[in-house]
């Protein structure tokens, strides 16, 4: 008897488990993500709206599909680099249909996602006065001396 609940509840616990498990965004929820941040942070014209959704669209596909390789361990590192090279191209792109003020706005954001998300979403207890210091380059890449 004491075998049969254990039993059970190991497969409960178990289901229970799978089910807690969250199923990965596809790429039309991650570009239709990303293109609302964008267009929270620059101004974009329904034009440029659509093209950057494609070109976004297209790169979050072949993330999802690097993604699946990386899964199954059938991938490579030319993967890779075509995947970082298809995110540069498309960066590069997208730099071109925006005008004038809208690129550095562009670079701004490009330089948020890159630090981890906004700054105000961040939780903690720091003051309003108290700013994160933030450090750019190869030295922010650098770990801290160890402390004793």
């Amino acid at each position: 008897m004491k075998r049969y609940i254990l039993t059970l509840l190991m497969v409960s616990g178990i289901i229970f488990y799978a089910s807690a498990q969250k199923t990965p965004p596809t790429a039309s929820e991650m570009t239709a993500k990303s293109v609302e941040a964008l267009e929270k942070k620059i101004k974009l014209n329904p034009t440029q709206k659509s093209i950057i959704y494609n070109y976004t669209l297209d790169m979050c596909k072949e993330q999802v599909a690097l993604s699946k390789k990386q899964q199954t361990g059938m991938f490579n590192e030319d993967d890779v680099a075509k995947f970082y090279r298809m995110q540069n191209e498309t960066t590069k792109n997208i730099r071109n249909i925006l005008k004038g003020e809208q690129q550095t706005q562009y670079d701004q954001f490009l330089e948020e996602q890159l630090r981890g998300g906004d700054k105000k979403k961040k939780k903690g207890k720091h003051s309003k006065d108290e700013e994160e210091e933030v450090v750019t380059g190869i030295s922010g890449l650098k770990l801290p001396p160890p402390t004793q």
